[in-house]
């Protein structure tokens, strides 16, 4: 007779299972019926949790599993998975899935363990555009260079080359691009229609960052898409060839270490305007600090701006409004650094990750 698996085993096998039963029932269900039945069939296999507990724990979540097995059906490794999902069969696609995970555990492993999953960037052009052009405004610069902490594949970087209208019927950018998206405006303030100056330079900074241009970078953004959702696929490849025309500079490093590098790459007679969406909760208090730290040395010779987008408390020197932490809305932070003085204030709400905003500032 057989010995039981270990107990430890067992216990974080039943977790595993949870955890993809749960993202199938919840996170996908009415959203993609594809990963609903695929996350919910993995859950119920136990040769399937066996072979994603071979990752280390931080990797084993449906989103990068999923987004793992996604690209080899896009490279060409996964002709079923391919099939499946190009067909909409949840049953076929349940099958494929697991099937390729067992049979290339390895690659799906080493996808999974070198690439990070990325998230939806559109939402934050209808945020980032009028706080850009304000901080522009206030410093009187007739040129910007942007700077994107936690720039992904560095999309936030053509803001001021996408259309964007809002609820209100104000419309920002360019209404002749091929990007275009509608943002909600939640109060009765309009929200500036200035023109962001001219753009001369833009520069990503992230620890692993996507180069468009690069086929095995571009196939993987295309694989963190849910397969079933075609209209997001639409606007990923209208983004991508976007930024292909006017590539970013990329700047690979922790954001408070190569901020020196990234400012000096804007000329000294442009202001740098550094933005970060998101990106500083991933930091602890002390980095946040540090970098704060960075945009003020480098303010020495020059004024910077920084427009931060940030849940309530995460960005410092940047009021909370009173509101509350975890309040499931974000802070739109605009600080500027001239020589000794800082000037912090926040110019903004927004929520659903910046299709919703309302804009507090006077301007």
């Amino acid at each position: 007779m057989a010995s039981a698996p270990p107990r430890t085993t067992v216990g974080r096998a039943r977790t595993l299972a949870q955890v993809y039963r749960n993202f199938g029932e919840v996170d996908a269900a009415g959203t993609s019926p594809l990963y609903e039945r695929v996350a919910v069939a993995m859950s119920e296999s136990h040769v399937a949790l066996r072979a994603i507990e071979a990752a280390p724990a931080r990797k084993r979540h449906p989103t990068v599993i999923l987004a793992a097995l996604h690209d080899l059906a896009l490279a060409g490794h996964a002709p079923a998975l391919a099939a499946a999902y190009a067909a909409a069969n949840g049953d076929a696609a349940a099958g494929a899935a697991i099937d390729t995970l067992l049979r290339m555990t390895d690659s799906v492993l080493a996808i999974a363990g070198r690439r990070q999953v990325r998230a939806d960037e559109t939402g934050r052009y209808a945020v980032l555009y009028p706080a850009i052009a304000e901080a522009a405004r206030r410093v009187g610069a007739n040129a910007v260079g942007l700077i994107d902490v936690g720039c992904s594949a560095g999309f936030n970087l053509n803001v001021d080359r996408v259309g964007i209208t809002y609820s209100n019927g104000q419309s920002l950018g360019d209404p002749s691009s091929p990007v275009r998206l509608t943002a909600s405006i939640v109060g009765d303030r309009p929200i500036p229609t200035r023109t962001m100056p001219e753009v001369v330079t833009r520069v990503g900074v992230d620890l692993d960052p996507v180069d468009v241009t690069d086929p095995d970078d571009a196939r993987w953004l295309r694989a963190c898409l849910w397969p079933d959702q075609p209209e997001r696929a639409a606007r990923l490849e209208a983004e991508m060839a976007l930024a292909a025309t006017a590539p970013p500079q990329l700047v690979r490093g922790d954001a408070v270490e190569v901020m020196p590098d990234a400012l000096a790459r804007v000329p000294a007679d442009v202001l740098p305007v550094v933005t970060t969406t998101w990106a500083l909760s991933r930091f602890p208090l002390e980095s946040r600090l540090r970098f704060l730290h960075r945009l003020d040395e480098a303010s020495a010779g020059r004024a910077v701006a920084w427009v931060s987008v940030e849940g309530v408390g995460v960005a410092p020197t940047i009021p909370t409004l009173g509101d509350r932490r975890a309040s499931g809305h974000s802070i739109i932070g605009l600080a500027v650094f001239d020589g000794s003085a800082l000037r912090a204030e926040a110019i903004g709400r927004c929520w659903s990750r910046g299709r919703l905003l309302a804009w507090l500032a006077d301007s």
